[in-house]
């Protein structure tokens, strides 16, 4: 049985975690440094950290929150927001991140995601997939860029399936109908996503409850489990996640 990660997210604006509802409604979080130095000693198994200002603001990630989260951590560092070229990533990379995510740059130029792929192997590449509701798409799902703002009239789930296609090796798809409710992932959403791709999938947007986290497993066929709310505000802990999943039967490392 595959290991299930758990993934807390940190959320950036102006060098502080934030956290909103629907990627608007923004309010302040706390200092990212020490909420990752927090979620390692709390059995994070990953760490996502996006600059959710920085495609809007046409600028790039700020390197500086990179190196400073990922010096006080050893878990694998994902980051996005703002990376939209070969030269970004290996910035970013260097700075510290394990991993890379991208969204409205991949599907402005898809090319780059075979390209990253290819420089920097499909393992450090993964490419976010943020959608609403729209019945005129066939999944039922339309992508939708830049920070949630842009619905871009494709298919979300043709999107991911040509994403791993690219050379993804991992789709994180968040939901805006969902994002930062505490309603629960959107599991539609999610296991139309991991019924379309083979390669890992990130649940994103909208745990609230611990039976939030095993649904989008068992129901959505997420392999990592990414949360920012619930365990920013002290909701849960990681290790009552771990343990609930465990005694669900899923395998975790606690």
């Amino acid at each position: 049985m595959r290991e299930i990660k758990i993934m807390p997210c940190l959320d950036m604006k102006n060098g502080r975690v934030v956290k909103g509802i629907h990627f608007v409604d923004i309010r302040d979080a706390g200092d990212p440094v020490e909420h990752a130095r927090f979620y390692q000693e709390e059995g994070a198994d990953e760490l996502a950290m996006l600059d959710i200002a920085a495609t809007q603001e046409n600028r790039k990630t700020r390197i500086e929150w990179v190196k400073n989260v990922s010096s006080v951590i050893d878990i694998p560092l994902t980051v996005g927001g703002g990376i939209s070229s070969l030269e970004d990533i290996d910035l970013i990379l260097g700075a510290g991140a394990d991993k890379i995510s991208m969204n409205s740059a991949a599907v402005n130029n898809p090319s780059l995601v075979s390209k990253a792929a290819a420089e920097f192997g499909k393992g450090r590449i993964t490419i976010a997939v943020d959608a609403r509701r729209n019945p005129q798409m066939p999944s039922g799902f339309e992508l939708v860029i830049s920070g949630g703002n842009k619905p871009v009239g494709k298919d979300a789930i043709e999107w991911a399936k040509r994403c791993e296609d690219l050379g993804a090796g991992c789709i994180l798809p968040t939901s805006m109908d969902g994002d930062g409710t505490l309603k629960g992932y959107d599991i539609e959403f999610t296991r139309a996503v991991a019924d379309a791709v083979s390669v890992p999938v990130v649940a994103s947007g909208g745990a609230g409850k611990l039976e939030d986290f095993y649904a989008a497993v068992v129901e959505g066929g997420a392999d990592i489990l990414l949360a920012a709310s619930v365990f920013h505000f002290r909701t849960f802990s990681i290790r009552q996640v771990k343990e609930f999943l465990k005694g669900k039967g899923l395998t975790v490392t606690l």
